[in-house]
C-alpha cells in the first residue's frame, strides 16, 4: 500500500478514498450544468484512484501479475442525482467499500460540492479473467478493501 496520498490520485481516508476534481466547460451541457454522463467518469476516476493508492494497478492485473490476466468490471450501478454541479465547481468524489465477497465488491460513492450531495451511487464491481469468468479477489486484498465505517 502506498502512503495514501498523491497530488493527482487524491488521498486515502479513514472511510476509503477522496478525490478532488474541477468542473470544466467540457463537463457541462448547454445549460451550464454538469452533463449527467460526466458523473460516471468522475465516479470511475474515484474508484480507479482508490485502487491505485491501495496498491492495485490495472496495468499489472492486465499483465498477469496476479497469476492470470484480470479485469475490473462494473456489474451494477444505482445512481441518485440530487443537485447539479456547475462550471469551475470543485467536486469531492468519495469512495468507500460497503462489502467484499468472492468476486464482488460493493462500493458507495458520493460526489459533492461542499456539504451538498450532487450524486450518491451504489456500485457493484467484479473481477473477471480474460475469458470473462469471475475470479475471487486475492486474499491479500481482503484487508485492503475491508469496509470502514
Amino acid at each position: 500500500m502506498s502512503d495514501g496520498a498523491d497530488p493527482i490520485a487524491g488521498r486515502l481516508t479513514e472511510y476509503g478514498h477522496e478525490l478532488t476534481a474541477r468542473v470544466y466547460y467540457a463537463d457541462t451541457d448547454f445549460s451550464g450544468a454538469v452533463y449527467h454522463a460526466r458523473y460516471l467518469e468522475f465516479l470511475e476516476r474515484g474508484r480507479s484512484d482508490f485502487l491505485r493508492l491501495a496498491g492495485v494497478h490495472h496495468a499489472e492485473l492486465e499483465a498477469g501479475q496476479a497469476g492470470e490476466t484480470l479485469y475490473w468490471v462494473v456489474r451494477h450501478m444505482d445512481i441518485e442525482f440530487r443537485a447539479s454541479g456547475r462550471i469551475d465547481d470543485l467536486l469531492s468524489i468519495q469512495t468507500r467499500v460497503a462489502s467484499l465477497s468472492g468476486a464482488r465488491i460493493r462500493m458507495l460513492q458520493r460526489i459533492g460540492r461542499g456539504d451538498t450531495d450532487l450524486i450518491v451511487a451504489k456500485v457493484e464491481a467484479a473481477l473477471i479473467n480474460a475469458n470473462g469468468r469471475p475470479r475471487r479477489f486475492p486474499k491479500e486484498w481482503a484487508e485492503l478493501f475491508a469496509p470502514r465505517s
